[in-house]
């Protein structure tokens, strides 16, 4: 059975989102998985997607606050 390999740079992206999420989870006093399901709803997921190669030369503090930024604009906690 042949194992698939990752390139290096999903393997980055999935690294960072992973710890992305961590982080905000952290920051906003939720379990890894609540997180997940606010980043969903909101729209934070589909921006860390679409921007990870930018928050992740960013100070963490600063990627987090933005992703809030942008559910709070989709309806998140206000």
């Amino acid at each position: 059975m042949e194992v698939a390999k990752i390139d290096n740079d999903t393997r980055d992206k999935l690294r960072f989102i992973t710890y992305i999420i961590t982080k905000f989870a952290d920051e906003y006093l939720m379990n890894r998985q609540e997180a997940y399901l606010y980043l969903k709803k909101y729209g934070g997921i589909k921006f860390i997607f679409d921007y990870w190669w930018t928050l992740h030369v960013d100070n963490p503090f600063w990627s987090v606050r933005e992703i809030h930024d942008v559910c709070y604009e989709n309806g998140g906690w206000k």
